[in-house]
C-alpha cells in the first residue's frame, strides 16, 4: 500500500502533468483531423497572415468554426496569431507535418484514427468484459484511411523506394511476369504498377466488396487493361492459381487466420518467386517498444481495430505490434526460408520482409 510517508509528490505532480498533456492534446487531436479533412491546413499553408475571415474564405468553410479552429490551433501551437492584425499564420516549418502537399510526412491524416476508433469505444468495453471482438463492419471509414495513407507512400516512393528492396524485381515486372496484391483495398499499388509495367498481369484480392468497387474504378481511370481485382477470403488460398511476385502491405497482423493466409502464399509462388510482405515496425516485446516514437498510438489502434477485427472472427488476435520477431518466426513456418528485413526513409511506420523460398 501506498502511504503519504512514501509518496514521491515530485513525481505525483509530473505524472499529473503528463496527463493534463495528454488530454489537451487528444481534444487538440480532433481538431488536427478536421484541419486534414477540411484542407485548412493546406489552404493556409499557402496563405500570407490572414484573419479568420479571409481563412474562412480561402477553404470555402463557415467563418464561425474556421474562427474557433484557429484558436485551438493557436493555443496548441499549432497556428501562431498576431494579436494586433488579429491575423493568423501556419509556420512553413508546421506545414511540413499537416499538408498533402508533404506526402509521406503528412502526420495529420493519422488523426482521423481519433474519432474513428472512439465511434468504438462502447464496444471495446464490452469486449474487455465478455471478450470477442468487434466487426469490421462496424468501421465504414476504415478503408478510407488506410487507402489514403498508404497511396501516400505508393505514389512518393514504390517504384523508386518499395520495389528497388527487392533485387532484380523492376527487370522482372518490365518483361512481363504474375503479380498478386493480397488484400489490396482499394488497389492504388496494382493500378500503379499496372500502369507501369505493361507486360506484366496483375491480380488484387480483398474482402472488400466496396474496396475492390473502388479499385475497378481507379483501374478504368487508369486506362490499365492487365489488372484485375476479385473480392476473396485470402485465407482461402491454397497454391490453386500461381504468381511470380505477392504483396501484402499491411494487412498479414490483422488477419483472422494470418499463419494460414501465409502458409497460402508460399503455397501460390512459383519457384524463383518473391513475397514482400510490409507491416508495422516494432518488436514482439513491450520493453523494447518504449522508445518507439508512436508506440502508444500503435497499441491503441490495435486495441480498437487490428486485434478486435481478428477476435470478432475467433481469429489470432495477433495485434498491430506483432513485431518483427514474431514475424520472422511465421514466415519461417510458412516455408520462407530466405527472409531479408528492410526499410525505407518515405515509410516511418513499416518494415519490408523480402521472402523467398530457396
Amino acid at each position: 500500500m501506498t502511504t503519504e510517508a512514501t509518496l514521491d509528490a515530485a513525481r505525483a505532480e509530473e505524472f499529473a502533468g503528463t496527463v493534463v498533456g495528454m488530454l489537451n492534446g487528444a481534444m487538440l487531436g480532433l481538431l488536427v483531423s478536421v484541419g486534414h479533412r477540411t484542407g485548412l491546413f493546406d489552404t493556409m499553408a499557402g496563405l500570407a497572415p490572414s484573419t479568420s475571415e479571409q481563412v474562412a474564405a480561402a477553404a470555402g468553410l463557415n467563418e464561425r468554426y474556421v474562427r474557433e479552429w484557429l484558436n485551438a490551433m493557436t493555443v496548441g501551437g499549432f497556428v501562431e496569431y498576431d494579436p494586433v492584425a488579429t491575423s493568423y499564420r501556419l509556420p512553413p516549418e508546421h506545414a511540413l507535418s499537416l499538408t498533402r502537399a508533404s506526402g509521406p510526412n503528412n502526420l495529420a491524416n493519422l488523426f482521423q484514427f481519433e474519432s474513428l476508433m472512439g465511434g468504438v469505444e462502447d464496444d471495446i468495453v464490452e469486449c474487455f468484459q465478455q471478450g470477442g471482438g468487434v466487426p469490421y463492419a462496424r468501421f465504414p471509414k476504415f478503408q478510407d484511411l488506410m487507402a489514403e495513407m498508404s497511396a501516400q507512400v505508393h505514389d512518393a516512393a514504390l517504384f523508386d523506394g518499395t520495389l528497388q528492396l527487392v533485387d532484380g524485381i523492376t527487370e522482372r515486372l518490365e518483361a512481363g511476369i504474375d503479380v498478386c496484391d493480397i488484400g489490396c483495398g482499394e488497389g492504388h499499388a496494382i493500378n500503379l504498377m499496372a500502369r507501369r509495367f505493361p507486360n506484366s498481369r496483375f491480380t488484387g484480392w480483398d474482402f472488400s466488396d466496396e474496396a475492390i468497387a473502388v479499385a475497378r474504378k481507379e483501374a478504368a481511370e487508369f486506362g490499365v487493361q492487365n489488372a484485375t481485382f476479385e473480392v476473396k477470403d485470402v485465407a482461402t488460398l491454397d497454391g490453386t492459381t500461381q504468381f511470380d511476385f505477392i504483396t501484402v502491405f499491411d494487412a498479414i497482423h490483422d488477419q483472422a487466420q494470418p499463419a494460414r493466409v501465409l502458409e497460402g502464399i508460399a503455397a501460390s509462388l512459383r519457384p524463383g518467386g518473391v513475397f514482400l510482405c510490409v507491416d508495422i515496425a516494432g518488436s514482439s516485446n513491450v520493453e523494447e517498444n518504449l522508445d518507439h516514437p508512436m508506440a502508444p498510438m500503435l497499441y491503441s489502434v490495435s486495441t480498437f481495430h487490428c486485434m478486435t477485427v481478428s477476435l470478432a472472427l475467433d481469429g489470432a488476435g495477433l495485434g498491430t505490434m506483432w513485431g518483427q520477431q514474431k514475424a520472422n518466426e511465421m514466415l519461417r513456418d510458412a516455408g520462407f526460408t530466405a527472409v531479408e528485413t528492410k526499410r525505407i526513409p518515405e515509410d516511418i511506420l513499416n518494415v519490408y520482409y523480402v521472402a523467398r523460398q530457396d
